[in-house]
């Protein structure tokens, strides 16, 4: 009897979807029909304007563009796509006072993109890091930022 249900519980699994879905996702995006660039410097001014300094600015899509073809790419993925990083030293030392393994999840990225099947549409989000130990927090500023720069 054990071996028929063991074989039952795999069977069920194998069988179940496995894809995540959105609700799952580890990731916040929300959308806005604004021309890109503006999106970027609207992005980076939510940063700027509560105090924090971009460290960092990369360019994703032009990474990609420029290795399509040591890489053997068969078709361009974005139009745009750039991400910007940050740490604010009050939400980050609160976080790292909770758990000092919050270390990991500094400095805090967040990107835009347009990608190349959906022209004229923004995307900007980041990544969520997991619930309690003082990441709330840094959670609800990545959201503010986020909603700021898409107008939400």
């Amino acid at each position: 009897m054990t071996r028929w249900m063991y074989a039952c519980v795999v069977a069920g699994l194998a069988l179940s979807p496995m894809g995540a879905s959105a609700q799952d996702s580890p990731l916040t995006i929300r959308e806005t029909d604004a021309v890109f660039e503006d999106v970027v410097a609207d992005l980076q001014d939510a940063i700027v304007n509560r105090g924090y300094v971009v460290d960092y600015h990369g360019r994703i899509g032009d990474m990609l563009a420029r290795t399509a073809d040591d890489v053997g790419a068969a078709k361009a993925l974005y139009r745009n796509a750039e991400f910007v990083q940050f740490c604010s030293a009050t939400v980050s030392r609160k976080a790292m006072e909770a758990d000092l393994e919050n270390i990991g999840f500094c400095p805090y990225v967040l990107f835009a993109y347009e990608a190349e099947t959906a022209p004229g549409t923004v995307r900007v989000g980041f990544r969520r890091l997991p619930a309690g130990d003082g990441r709330d927090e840094v959670n609800t500023l990545l959201e503010e930022i986020v909603a700021e720069t898409t107008g939400d």
